[in-house]
């Protein structure tokens, strides 16, 4: 693995506070993740819709109702709603 000398890349700013927690030594930064802007964006829409189904059944909305509006299981709506109340 090679290096590069970070008196090259980095201000000296910001190598004399590095410096004052590791001195002279190899120091491996990881790169930023990319984001999955998919995945992020599905698992939002999710987040939203179980908020909703949250709501509406505080609201006085049955399990069966709400199982049939959103084309999920009871099962899944018991577990969407045991999840939230986890969250709160």
């Amino acid at each position: 693995m090679s290096y590069i000398n970070a008196n090259l890349v980095l201000p000296k700013e910001l190598i004399k506070e590095i410096q004052k927690y590791v001195d002279g030594i190899n120091l491996y930064v990881p790169k930023v993740p990319e984001a999955k802007s998919a995945c992020s964006s599905y698992k939002l829409e999710i987040c939203r819709r179980n908020q909703e189904i949250y709501g509406r059944f505080l609201q006085g909305e049955k399990v069966s109702e709400l199982a049939g509006a959103y084309f999920l299981s009871e099962k899944s709506i018991y577990r969407i709603l045991g999840g939230m109340k986890k969250k709160l």
